[in-house]
């Protein structure tokens, strides 16, 4: 399928992980992906080379989206370079999980910048972009923890929780100008991230979900794709949960 030609996709924090996922993913649809990465130069390098060597097109692009300056001047960039951004994808994020009788005011201000406020960031200059086009497609990384919470996660699970709120509001703020605003609420996939959680914590989470396994990047990739297609045009301002079941009523 190539339900992506001639569309341009911004995905961040795309250096590794569910990011990298999403941006290949895209690019083996036609889209051009705009690799965006915060430090880590080597593994957006490296997307990039596997994107072409698929006989794809990306580029990457340096910006700390946690910083609204940095945030506002590579959406500028994008529209510029390519004259306009269809699909921009919410992914960077972090974590700094503590029970809350010992997290940090920085341990709670950090997963908070870079979570909730970087999709904020970057979906203001995004939008501007995408309504002079009269067309858009958001797409914000959520979490499973942000729907159901989870100890010791108090940040991550609020910053989740945000950006589920920020995508409802924003559809409704969007919607007639033809850009839709969905979330993907990823369960417990493999990455650096759940690769940091004590072994028995992630023993009693995969107890939790009732397909038994971990999901994978490319599974939540695919959800990305589906959204960001023309099939979606007519979902708006939902959130997606790709989680094995975890989230089950």
């Amino acid at each position: 399928m190539n339900r992506f030609t001639d569309k341009i996709a911004l995905v961040t924090g795309a250096s590794r992980g569910i990011g990298k996922a999403i941006a290949v993913r895209l690019a083996s649809e036609g889209a051009h992906v705009v690799v965006n990465y915060a430090r880590d130069v080597d593994g957006a390098t490296s997307v990039v080379a596997e994107i072409e060597a698929a006989g794809g097109t990306a580029n990457a692009y340096q910006a700390d989206v946690s910083d609204i300056d940095a945030a506002a001047a590579m959406i500028k960039a994008v529209a510029k370079d390519h004259g306009k951004i269809d699909i921009l994808v919410n992914n960077a994020g972090t974590t700094r999980d503590q029970l809350i009788m010992k997290m940090s005011e920085d341990d709670w201000d950090s997963v908070m910048r870079i979570n909730l406020k970087g999709v904020f960031n970057c979906a203001k200059p995004a939008v501007r972009a995408m309504m002079r086009k009269r067309y858009g497609r958001i797409i914000n990384i959520s979490s499973v923890s942000g729907v159901l919470g989870n100890a010791g996660q108090t940040n991550y699970s609020a910053s989740k929780a945000g950006v589920i709120g920020f995508t409802r509001a924003l559809a409704r703020e969007v919607a007639g100008r033809s850009i839709t605003v969905n979330a993907v609420a990823p369960g417990f996939i493999p990455t650096k991230l759940t690769g940091d959680m004590p072994e028995d914590l992630q023993d009693a989470t995969l107890a939790m979900i009732p397909l038994a396994r971990w999901g994978q990047a490319e599974e939540i990739a695919n959800a990305v794709a589906f959204l960001a297609s023309d099939e979606a045009a007519y979902i708006t301002g939902q959130t997606l949960n790709v989680d094995g079941g975890m989230a089950i009523g």
